[in-house]
């Protein structure tokens, strides 16, 4: 059974843990976090992410963030991470958080949700088109990973 909630501070390890065995530079061009790289932060905290559990265990999370920090933008939430254990992959749990983000955006106020995702990254990208995510722009040859042009695919959903 997958269930999402709110992240707790005592989902620190588990969460850390998740980003080091998911990250690759495949899913993004920043550097792979150092091990023991705390997961919450002064740009991370729990009521920024939103964990799946599957048999009690956490499975995944998604991170929420509030873009740019201006009044113009405040009706606009970011999917700013999207990670699941990789021996849990298929099971619905990526879009099962996005869609626990889409609810929790709303529940926000939010009018749109937008996200960024390189474009090999066609799995996640079949995961937010799934869930009425739309391509709003791509920026060409935005990021030089692993010496290829990556390009930077802006995705979003409005909301109702």
């Amino acid at each position: 059974m997958i269930s999402t909630r709110a992240a707790r501070a005592d989902d620190e390890a588990a969460l850390a843990k998740l980003d080091e065995r998911t990250w690759t530079p495949a899913v993004s061009p920043a550097p792979a976090p150092p091990p023991g790289t705390p997961f919450f932060d002064d740009g991370t905290r729990p009521g920024d992410v939103l964990v799946a559990e599957h048999d009690g265990a956490v499975a995944g999370y998604v991170r929420l963030g509030a873009g740019f920090g201006i009044p113009a933008h405040r009706h606009v939430v970011v999917i700013d991470g999207l990670a699941v254990d990789p021996d849990r992959r298929r099971l619905g749990i990526a879009r099962q958080l996005v869609e626990a983000a889409v609810a929790e955006a709303r529940r926000r106020g939010a009018r749109k949700v937008t996200l960024r995702v390189l474009g090999p990254n066609t799995g996640a990208r079949r995961v937010y088109e799934r869930c009425g995510f739309v391509v709003e722009g791509v920026l060409r040859g935005e990021f030089r990973i692993d010496g290829e042009d990556v390009d930077d695919v802006l995705m979003a959903r409005f909301l109702a």
